[in-house]
């Protein structure tokens, strides 16, 4: 597999063209291969800073970190194409977001996700922790998990 390549910015600092590649990818992955409808451009996006893969110049792997409060971080659309799922990407996408927080939110003590049922194994092997009961978003099953800086 060749190298991905990793870059993260804010929304203004994509041009229109990279935002509509990533907008496809997303579009791709929660709303038609996961069959839910929902809001995918839900505006958090403005505030967020994405973490983009890209393998030879097309967007693969992705997630956005946002929603800072005084000692707390969301990231949120954790994604990573299907063909390279299996590949350790995943781990990847999570370790970069992990080095941007640290890097760049001193003060933040909490890494708050919204993650799938089926996903909780590899948030937890990651050091995430299960907050809480399981509810429904979108029509899917989630737990929200934690993870202490």
């Amino acid at each position: 597999m060749a190298h991905i390549q990793w870059e993260h910015k804010t929304f203004e600092e994509f041009t229109l063209n990279e935002f509509y590649r990533l907008a496809a990818l997303r579009v791709a992955v929660f709303v038609v291969e996961q069959e839910c409808a929902y809001q995918e451009l839900d505006y958090k996006d403005f505030e967020a800073i994405h973490l983009v893969g890209y393998l030879d110049g097309r967007p693969v792997a992705y997630c956005r970190i946002y929603g800072q409060t005084e000692r707390k971080i969301h990231i949120g659309r954790v994604l990573v194409e299907k063909e390279l799922r299996g590949k350790r990407v995943a781990y990847e996408v999570m370790e970069k977001a992990h080095e941007i927080i640290n890097s760049e939110f001193e003060h933040v003590k909490t890494i708050a996700i919204s993650a799938q049922k089926y996903l909780k194994p590899f948030y937890q092997k990651i050091g995430y922790r299960v907050r809480g009961a399981e509810y429904l978003e979108d029509g899917l099953p989630h737990v929200e998990m934690h993870k202490a800086l």
